[in-house]
């Protein structure tokens, strides 16, 4: 965490302003700005707490719940990391899109995947406030990728921002198009 760039991302994916780290931290938020931007180095006992603030708690039940609700979805929807692009789960619409084992994709990131739109949309979230929790949603139309394994259909995309129990975001991912391929 000694790099600025993560504390950033972690900060953002926590939805946590600066003003609210620096309370936590008990320093000022011109202070964390400095961290973030690389002209402050931290303490081997900043990194500890920061370390600490943004930990991971495993398999919280809410997360379990949102999982088991895009997997009986009806939908074509994925939940992926919005942060690492990992596929933690899928509904059987999607599933049945793509010509893969959905088990040996999850936990894998699916951005090798995405169209030229989607990752033209990809570079426009910091922008648009994604990451700031300035925006929930984006809806927007992609074009296909012509993978064979895990195609995507052209037509719109709908993604949504969730906040996962470990305080990380999450992202459903939910296509709209006539079924069938």
């Amino acid at each position: 965490m000694h790099a600025a760039l993560p504390l950033r991302h972690l900060r953002r994916l926590a939805g946590m302003k600066q003003s609210h780290l620096a309370d936590l931290m008990g320093v000022t938020q011109p202070t964390v700005s400095r961290w973030e931007n690389g002209s402050l180095p931290l303490t081997v006992e900043q990194t500890q707490a920061l370390q600490a603030i943004f930990a991971v708690r495993p398999d919280p039940a809410q997360d379990a719940a949102l999982k088991r609700l895009v997997e009986t979805s009806m939908s074509p929807v994925h939940l992926i990391c919005d942060l690492t692009h990992r596929l933690l789960a899928a509904s059987p619409a999607r599933a049945a899109d793509w010509r893969v084992d959905l088990g040996d994709y999850l936990g894998r990131s699916l951005l090798v995947y995405a169209s030229e739109e989607i990752l033209a949309a990809e570079a426009r979230l910091d922008d648009l406030g994604w990451r700031d929790g300035q925006l929930a949603s984006l809806a927007f139309d992609t074009g296909a990728n012509d993978d064979p394994d895990i195609p995507i259909r052209p037509g719109p995309m709908l993604w949504e921002r969730v906040r996962l129990s470990d305080g990380s975001s999450g992202r459903l991912v939910t296509s709209f198009y006539d079924r069938p391929a």
